[in-house]
């Protein structure tokens, strides 16, 4: 004897075999309805018969087992009115064909009722998850236009980092240019600064070079005009006063010599304070040119002086030279000693 499972496996697979023969589903569904009442004995409902097939919504299996049990009951009728069948089996076959079709009818019925209560609350969860998905899709509308909204102003800010980055580049580019610009004026300062440079210790060598020179001269005429003095002193005393004279001319001369002096010093601070301003480094050399300068002066003032006084004592030497006596004569041998 076979086990339900074993029905249940072979009713399964009967329903199958039917549904590669009936692509119609009401047509499916009455087949399968037959195959349960007749074959297997089993009183088709519509919930069984959608659990069986699971083929289109819950009123097909319910219209499908309605129409079966019509046509059914058609049936019974006509051989019920077989005209060989007694009165009383006639009256008895119909009463129990009614009593099922009653049965069969009320509770398709209450399968139906409770198939739409259960389509309804599958409907109503349905729509309860569809006005969630509503709300949750309105929710991301939102979203999604505060995200267009913040997109927006990326963008703006994007398109304004953009702008500053040109402005940057642009000034960055202005500030090369004058960077360069001054990069330039730097190095004409700075070749201005070594042509002034060259020129100062040019100058510098000549005074230099003038200075050794006078300095040369100076000793060379302090030697002459100690020379000329020892040789001379006699002489410079009887000419003492012109001396002072000639002392008060000098002192005049000194005079204006120191002012020129004074002069070329004012000048030649005035320059080094500018090369100082141009290059602190300079500073040094400029105070060795003003050492030298003093030196320069000094030095040539006592040239002008020792010239002064070795011409000075040139020409006394040239007034008092005694001059050649001529030839004595008797008269003026009596007038000399007439003088006597």
């Amino acid at each position: 004897m076979r086990t339900e499972t074993e029905t249940q496996a072979m009713i399964q697979a009967e329903i199958e075999a039917l549904k590669a023969q009936f692509s119609e589903t009401k047509a499916l569904y009455r087949e399968v309805c037959a195959l349960l009442f007749f074959r297997h004995g089993i009183a088709p409902t519509a919930a069984k018969l959608y659990q069986y097939v699971r083929k289109g919504s819950m009123n097909v299996p319910a219209e499908a087992l309605a129409k079966f049990w019509e046509e059914l009951r058609g049936k019974a009728r006509v051989q019920i009115d077989h005209p060989d069948l007694p009165d009383a089996l006639k009256q008895a076959a119909a009463d129990a064909v009614q009593t099922l079709w009653s049965q069969a009818t009320d509770l398709a019925r209450a399968e139906l009722a409770a198939l739409r209560l259960e389509h309804q609350s599958t409907a109503d969860q349905a729509l309860a998850e569809l006005s969630a998905q509503e709300a949750s899709n309105k929710g991301l509308q939102t979203q999604i236009l505060d995200l267009r909204t913040a997109a927006s102003d990326l963008r703006a800010e994007h398109q304004a980092l953009i702008e500053d980055l040109q402005s940057e580049r642009r000034s960055h580019a202005a500030s090369l240019a004058r960077a360069d610009e001054l990069q330039r004026q730097v190095n004409e300062l700075m070749f201005q600064q070594e042509r002034t440079r060259a020129d100062f210790a040019a100058e510098l060598d000549k005074s230099r070079a003038a200075i050794a020179a006078s300095e040369e001269r100076a000793v060379g005429a302090e030697r002459r005009a100690l020379l000329e003095v020892d040789r001379e002193r006699v002489a410079r005393a009887n000419a003492e006063k012109q001396l002072e004279a000639l002392r008060t001319k000098q002192a005049e001369a000194e005079r204006q010599a120191q002012a020129k002096a004074l002069d070329l010093a004012t000048q030649h601070s005035r320059i080094s304070a500018e090369l100082e301003s141009a290059k602190f480094s300079l500073s040094r050399l400029q105070a060795s040119a003003e050492e030298q300068a003093q030196r320069l002066l000094v030095a040539q003032e006592q040239a002008t002086q020792f010239k002064s006084e070795a011409q000075t004592l040139r020409t006394l030497l040239e007034q008092f030279k005694p001059v050649p006596a001529p030839a004595p004569s008797p008269k003026s041998g009596r007038t000399k000693r007439r003088m006597d």
